[in-house]
This record gives structure tokens, sequence and C-alpha cells, in this order.
């Protein structure tokens, strides 16, 4: 006799939908006795359910919502937080800054008296930020929420972010303050010139040639570098990243032909790795949700939000023009190089140089850049989280009620087997041969600032303010 699984879907009394298996005994004459062996794609599906619901019910449960700029994370995180006694711990890279409010689409203060966030207005816009940071913040305030009774849901768009606050950070070590102010000497005057490629070259000859990969004025991750090997003597790339011990386990497993090709093998594959080569175990139960729409939806939405962002003149341009007044330029650092205030910036500078002025054409060519760039700044983050297999990715083009119960339902279970419904799911891969005509094709229309005499405020604004400015620079 031989025993096989048979795994149905049903749905639970909270609207669920479970796997579970029922045991068959059939004769080894039947007809069954060859079973179809499981595909690499339904072992990777059954790999990242395992990875992103614990086991462990001992683990603390933390939310974790993600998904492309514009689809509507701050809305969902704020309602589920409202329904399950949470608080938000934002993982956003320019929510961090005071002062950037619009551009950042940062909740209203209002939304903040209503439900607890955290990691917003926590720096001024001249201070850098890091994801090593960011994991020491939002790993401290996870554990506040936990021990006041309540739920944590960790909120943003900020893939390393969320990488490091999952999986853990390298074990990189902190530079003195004679070893940071030693590094910041070397590379101030550079700075201040604006010579980023002698200072790559400088970080190089260092001993770190993964200096040149960098973007472009980081001047934060090129003093790291050098901070790094100043304490240790090796370069950053000599360190350990926890996540990739985690990939390098499942992707073996993946890879392994016995357990492609033979399902039960799987758990002779699991004793082995308790044993040996396991990476170090999650240690909190992450429930994780990527939340997007098709993407030519998705467009629609960002464009629009841009419009709105520069409809009131006290919005992102006001924010941008303050940057500029306190010393700082596009790209210096982590706050001018977000999206929107680097576009905002630059063509602020340029109204400043001809004396306050912009023409409605000028006006249109910088919306229709930072339109682009935040639309491939979406489509960077979803590439991004394909390669994410912890997440479960849910279509916000469904009803918002729909997608909320879910996740609530979610955080409730306790089988650890979670199958989001297909009426809920979105494909990571798109619709096909439609959707891909579509972006090809697609261009932005403008809802708002439809005529030139639309703009004319915005232009009215910059003639009363920038004209003043023109001495700052």
């Amino acid at each position: 006799m031989i025993q096989i699984i048979v795994t149905r879907g049903i749905k639970s009394s909270l609207g669920v939908k479970l796997a579970f298996g029922m045991q068959m005994n059939l004769p080894l004459c039947s007809p069954l006795k060859q079973l179809t062996p499981a595909s690499p794609c339904s072992q990777r599906k059954a790999l990242r359910t395992t990875c992103s619901i614990s086991d462990s019910v001992e683990k603390k449960k933390v939310i974790v919502i993600s998904g492309p700029t514009g689809a509507g994370k701050s809305r969902l995180a704020l309602e589920l937080a409202k329904r399950l006694d949470g608080e938000i711990i934002s993982a956003d890279s320019v929510q961090v800054y005071r002062g950037l409010d619009v551009g950042s689409a940062k909740p209203s203060v209002s939304q903040r008296n209503e439900v607890p966030h955290h990691l917003i207005d926590i720096l001024h816009p001249s201070e850098d930020y890091s994801a090593g940071q960011f994991f020491e913040d939002a790993r401290k305030a996870t554990q506040d929420v936990l021990e006041r009774g309540r739920v944590p849901i960790v909120a943003g768009g900020t893939g390393l972010y969320l990488r490091w606050f999952i999986y853990g950070k390298p074990n990189v070590p902190k530079a003195s303050l004679e070893v940071a102010s030693e590094v910041c000497e070397e590379l101030m005057e550079l700075q201040k010139n604006n010579q980023w490629d002698a200072a790559v070259d400088l970080v190089v000859k260092a001993g770190d040639p993964n200096a040149r990969l960098l973007p472009s004025n980081n001047w934060y991750r090129l003093r790291r570098s050098l901070e790094i090997m100043k304490s240790s003597g090796m370069p950053p790339s000599a360190f350990s990243v926890p996540y990739d011990s985690f990939r390098q386990h499942l992707d073996s497993r993946l890879t392994d032909t016995s357990v492609v090709n033979h399902p039960s093998e799987v758990d002779k594959v699991d004793k082995v790795d308790n044993i040996h080569n396991h990476p170090k175990e999650l240690d909190y139960n992450f429930t994780c949700f990527f939340l997007t729409s098709p993407r030519v939806d998705l467009y629609r939405s960002i464009d629009l939000r841009c419009e709105d962002m520069l409809m009131e003149t006290e919005g992102l341009l006001s924010e941008a023009s303050w940057l500029l007044d306190i010393g700082l330029r596009p790209d210096m650092n982590s706050a001018t190089r977000a999206i929107g205030y680097r576009q905002a910036m630059e063509y602020l500078l340029s109204c400043r140089e001809q004396g306050g002025r912009s023409s409605p054409e000028e006006f249109y060519a910088f919306l229709s850049e930072f339109q682009k760039a935040s639309r491939n700044f979406s489509k960077r983050q979803i590439t991004w989280f394909r390669n994410e297999l912890i997440y479960q990715w849910l279509d916000a083009s469904k009803p918002f009620e729909d997608v909320t119960d879910f996740i609530c339902n979610a955080y409730h279970d306790q089988t650890g087997r979670l199958i989001v419904p297909e009426a809920l799911k979105m494909k990571k891969k798109g619709s096909g041969r439609q959707e891909t005509y579509e972006l090809k094709s697609y261009r932005a229309k403008v809802k708002l600032f439809i005529h030139d005499e639309d703009c004319n405020h915005v232009l009215e604004w910059i003639g009363r303010t920038q004209r003043q400015s023109v001495a700052v620079l």
C-alpha cells in the first residue's frame, strides 16, 4: 500500500481559504502508482508559504504592507490598525524627514492622532538616513508596540529597509568617532567641490572596487564604505548579508533534483537543513503583503497624484523651495535625492536663475519629468519585490473591504497555510500581451493642468517667491 496526500481548499469560519491534507490508501497496482512529480514552480510556492508564515506559535506576529508608490499602502495600513488595534511603523525613506509632507504623501496630523505612527518626522532634511539605522529604529518600535499589547503594522515601499527589517542587517562594524572624523575630513573638500569621481577613486584605492557601482552623489554610502574599511580592514562586500543566506538556502532546496522530482524528499531535506547550513530563523512571525494594481491603472493613479501635489502652492514646490533656502541642493543627500523633491528643486533653481520666472512650457516639462520619474520608480519597486518570496501579492483594484478583511483574517489564522483567494490575487508578471501593448503605448494624460491658464497660480507664486530667493544662491 502507498499513501497519497490530497490537498483540498476550504473556507474557514473566518472566511480565509485554507489547505488541508487527506490520506488515501491505494493498492500498489493502482494506476496512480506513478505520481506526477511536483514542478519547481509548485515547490517554490510551497517554500514561500513556509517562509512567510512561521510554524512557531510562540513568535509574535508582525504585519508588513508594501507596494509601489501610489498603490494605497497608507490607507490600507490605517484601516488595518483601526481594526486590529495596531500601530503603524513607517518604512518610507522620505517620511522620516520633518517638513517633507506633501511630496512623501505623509499621513495627516488627524490620521496620526487617530492611530499612532512611528519613524515619521524624526530627522532634519540635512541628515542622512540608512537601512541600518532603519533596522535599529524599526526593530525597537516593533518591540515597543508588542510590549503594549498591540499589533505592529510596518508599511512602506523602501525595499532594502524592509529586507533588512525582516531578515536582519549585515554585521558590519560601527565607526568610532575618530574614524568617522577622519573619513569626514578626507571627503569633505571633495564633496564641497562636487568632485564625486575623485572621491570614488579615493575609496577604490582604499580597497573597495564596488564604490564605482554606487549611485552618483550618494556621499553617505561612500563615507560608510570608507569607515568600514578603516574600522575592519575589509570592504563592505566582505560581510555576509542575512538575506543572502536565506535566499541561498531556498535556492539550494529548489535546485535539488531529488526534491524537485520527488516531493516526498522535502521532509528529508528539511531534516538535514535543520542540522547543517540552515540560516538563522526569523525572530518574528511575519505576515507580508505586496499591494499593487494593474500597471496601466497604477500609472494613471501616479500621474494624477503628481498633479495633485503641485496644485496647491503650499505643496511640493513650497517644500522644495524651503530645501533650497536652507542650503541644500538637488541630489545632495537622502532627502534631496527623493523622487519629486529632486525634480522640483532643479525646476525652482532654473526659475531662480531667470529672476523668478517660468513659462507654462517649462512648468509642463517639469510636471512630465516628475510623473515619468515616479512611474519608473514604481516599476523598480515592482521588480524588486518580485524576488521577495515572503510576500503575498494582492490586487489593489479589488474592493478595499475585501482586501482588508482578508488581511485581518490572515492575521488571526493559526494554521500557517494561507492561500490568497483568486479574486484578490495579483499576478507578478502582468496580464499578457494586452498590458504589454498598453504599457508600450502609454502616455500621461493630465487631468488637473489641462490648459496653460491652469498653472497660472503656480507661475504667479514662483514670481512672488523665487525672485526673492535669488540672493540665497
